[in-house]
């Protein structure tokens, strides 16, 4: 039987205070859409897997995926307007591979293992993975518990869910009552008159939602981090990064991904976030793979006016795809103003979250140029960043 998996990749927006969507946000040493992947491959049973994407994350999806070699894993799809949209897309991207059985899965579930993925395989029928609640439940009124919920016979489902590929795409394509979308591909299959059975999932297979949930997803991909790096084999790499802006009229600047209010703004192809060229320039240092203008050449118009998170991000997942991780991170910013003390813990707070660390591996910090130069004079502004990374020994 052949049966492919769909990976549901294209959010847009993370509750994570991240602007990059949380699929793409690094995990110790990995992106977190990099580990969902992998969960997949590592099941026999899988055919072949392929993720949904939105078209303007390819960037970050290409730095995602580039630690892969699996043959199995196949090119992306450009999501849709809404979950629902991008399902469909991915699924009727996959009718040439005619697929037996399709396994749709959350991008943010990153700890899927293959004894739930075979169980769900084995299935007769449509089924998904779930575990039944064993929690009390109580009706929410004003904040306060206004009646308790049975909860007999009540399921907390999970993803993957799979389905007969040709009943799956039949549901998706049938018209969708926009007033009563469904709550997921189980629901989809199930109104178009499909059944659906229940696989006894496992706890570690929760989706990363919250701030919560991501520090407990860092916890557990420490404790593999570490086993699977072998630390006596590792070597530590240091790499330097400066950037400079010159200032025009403005209204804000991002400084290592903080919006911060001020009377100019910095000039530059992207949105000129010297932090954050500056720090991915130190980590493309410390493996000796050139700057950002080698990965991102200016004169490549798709890059003009980015978000300098995604470079930040493929840095990061360069040291990922060499099979390393990022042991900490120090920057300087270089300027007269804006003040960077009131910010400086929210910019330590951000960058941990791009690069998959804790915070008390992150440092930011900022000087004064005693109105000496052109940062003194206030024409513009930079930043030294430092970066020590572990490689695995390449004798």
């Amino acid at each position: 039987m052949k049966i492919d998996a769909l990976i549901v990749a294209a959010g847009r927006g993370t509750r994570l205070g991240s602007e990059t969507p949380k699929q793409f946000l690094m995990l110790n040493g990995k992106m977190l859409l990099t580990r969902t992947v992998e969960a997949l491959l590592a099941s026999d049973a899988i055919s072949m897997v392929r993720c949904v994407i939105s078209p303007e994350a390819r960037a970050l999806y290409d730095a995602a995926i580039a630690p892969i070699r699996d043959p199995r894993l196949g090119p992306p799809v450009d999501g849709g307007a809404d979950r629902a949209a991008s399902v469909r897309r991915g699924l009727e991207a996959m009718v040439g591979d005619a697929p037996d059985r399709v396994l749709i899965h959350d991008a943010a579930r990153p700890f899927v293992t293959p004894t739930a993925l075979e169980a769900l395989c084995r299935a007769k029928t449509a089924a998904i993975l779930a575990e039944p609640v064993v929690d009390a439940l109580w009706r929410d009124a004003d904040g306060h518990a206004d009646a308790p919920v049975p909860r007999a016979g009540l399921w907390r489902a999970q993803t993957p869910q799979a389905f007969p590929f040709e009943g799956i795409l039949a549901a998706h394509r049938a018209p969708i009552d926009p007033d009563k979308p469904a709550l997921d591909d189980a629901e989809t299959y199930r109104r178009a008159g499909g059944e659906v059975a229940l696989v006894t999932g496992e706890p570690d297979n929760f989706k990363i939602t919250t701030s919560a949930d991501f520090e407990r997803a860092r916890r557990m991909a420490a404790v593999e981090t570490h086993r699977e790096a072998g630390d006596d084999q590792m070597e530590t790499r240091i790499g330097h990064g400066y950037d400079t802006h010159r200032f025009v009229d403005g209204d804000a600047v991002w400084l290592c991904g903080v919006r911060i209010a001020h009377d100019k703004a910095l000039s530059g192809h992207s949105d000129a976030d010297v932090g954050l060229h500056a720090l991915a320039d130190a980590l493309y240092g410390a493996l000796a793979e050139g700057d950002i203008g080698r990965h991102f050449p200016p004169s490549d118009p798709q890059w003009k006016g980015a978000e300098s998170h995604i470079f930040l991000s493929h840095a990061a997942g360069r040291v990922s795809a060499r099979r390393g991780r990022v042991i900490n991170v120090d920057l300087t910013l270089l300027c007269e103003a804006p003040k960077i003390a009131p910010h400086s813990a929210a910019m330590q707070a951000q960058l941990a979250e791009l690069l998959g660390v804790g915070i008390d591996r992150v440092s930011v910090k900022a000087t004064t140029m005693e109105r000496m130069g052109f940062i003194g004079r206030d024409e513009g502004m930079a930043c030294i960043a430092t970066a020590a990374v572990a490689l695995p020994v390449s004798g």
